[in-house]
């Protein structure tokens, strides 16, 4: 089933005429070999050489993913969608001290642990600390520096990267993240599929799914009743008039992490200085993460009444793996009112709900609609919102993947640790 899409838009009383995607442009980037991500699906080479790792490392009962940003929000969505009782993920993705203190706390048996160290780079200062810190951690264990290639796995640059430096020095697997496909954009990689054997699902699964929404982009692209067009055209047209802000809402706390993962790929993307002939515009689309319905009781107070800067797209779930029955016996009306439904028909009213009372107030929205929580459908959400950044950001005449914003940070955080 492919992703279904409904749009309350409120264009048409917009003072400004629609601003049109570039698809000319999108599709000379999903062409170009210089771009892999589109084609990444189709084109993956290391999905028996994952099987082959997991089968080494499938005895590890605690999985920890150590990265940053794109090197492990995508992972992290597959992680909190996919629960796995028979291995635990912790997920070691900021620098607090305190917090990977705590994480690392929780070993007890240091022969159950696999680090999986990812950084695109290889020279990511966060995610050098935290080996570092691990590598500590193991030989305070008396785990010995030979040994380490049965504790590590590295995924990095199939060429230059210091990662593979290491790796050659310790003996230890590396798996690669190809060099067109950007860290943000590299969870339908080694990035997110070798975790995913881990958590007991078909990785090959989210691949298929990614490949679905591929084949129906192409086969819609030119069509402007086609999804992707058809969004990429609502957010272009309302964000020329004011519009800026994008907030991803799942109705799903499964997918709750899958807001924060297209925070990074929206903002990262998005939000650039210089335009394609080199020209100021300090553009960008702002992104929101919530989820519902817990944010009615909060965020969607702002957005239902507060500044008319926001477009929401939320994603539904047709149906639940556990239906919940309301039934009781009591007589206060609030219960009384419920006894005949399930909690997943609450959630569905209460978004209903929501949408209704937006669209009074002429706030602009749009719905994600899949049949159900599974790996290919979330292959598919994947494929269709990194499609969805290039496409806007190619709109905008910006280069969508690049980051010299956050590189300049990098430069100034070492001059400081220098002085």
């Amino acid at each position: 089933m492919s992703l279904k899409l409904e749009l309350n838009s409120i264009a048409k009383k917009l003072p400004t005429t629609p601003l049109f995607p570039d698809i000319d442009g999108f599709i000379k980037i999903i062409e170009s070999p210089e771009i892999g991500f589109f084609r990444l699906p189709f084109e993956y080479q290391e999905l028996d050489r994952c099987k082959e790792l997991h089968q080494r490392f499938k005895s590890k009962k605690l999985f920890f993913h150590v990265g940053i940003g794109g090197s492990s929000l995508g992972t992290e969505v597959l992680s909190s969608a996919f629960q796995n009782t028979s291995c635990k993920f912790i997920f070691l993705n900021n620098i607090d001290p305190d917090d990977t203190d705590r994480k690392l706390s929780q070993i007890t048996n240091i022969k159950e642990c696999l680090f999986y160290i990812v950084s695109k780079s290889g020279g990511t200062a966060e995610t050098n600390a935290s080996f570092a810190i691990i590598a500590n951690k193991l030989l305070s264990l008396g785990i010995e520096e030979k040994d380490f290639k049965d504790f590590f796995v590295f995924c990095t640059d199939p060429l230059k990267s210091e990662l593979r430096t290491i790796a050659k020095d310790l003996s230890v697997e590396c798996l690669s993240i190809p060099n067109n496909v950007g860290g943000r954009f590299s969870v339908l990689s080694s990035v997110g599929i070798f975790p995913a054997f881990f958590m007991g699902i078909e990785p090959q699964e989210i691949l298929i799914g990614a490949q679905e929404q591929a084949l129906e982009i192409k086969t819609n692209i030119k069509n402007p009743d086609g999804a992707l067009n058809l969004l990429a055209t609502t957010l272009l047209t309302h964000f020329q008039n004011g519009v800026g802000q994008t907030v991803l809402m799942p109705y799903s706390s499964l997918l709750r992490d899958f807001s924060f993962w297209f925070v990074q790929l929206w903002a990262e993307s998005l939000g650039k200085k210089l335009n394609k002939e080199n020209r100021v515009v300090n553009t960008g689309l702002t992104p929101i993460p919530a989820y519902g319905p817990t944010d009615q009781h909060s965020q969607v107070q702002l957005f239902m009444e507060g500044p008319r800067d926001k477009f929401i797209i939320f994603v539904e779930l047709e149906s639940f793996s556990q239906q919940l029955p309301l039934k009781n016996g009591f007589k206060t009306p609030s219960l009384k009112k419920l006894s005949g439904y399930n909690l997943g028909q609450l959630l569905k009213a209460e978004l209903e709900g929501t949408c209704k009372a937006l669209t009074e107030e002429e706030r602009p929205w749009a719905k994600l609609t899949i049949s159900e929580l599974s790996p290919r459908n979330l292959g598919k959400l994947f494929l269709l919102m990194e499609s969805l950044t290039a496409l806007v950001g190619i709109s905008l005449s910006i280069d969508p993947f690049d980051q010299p914003g956050v590189e300049a940070g990098k430069v100034y955080a070492f001059k400081w640790l220098s002085n």
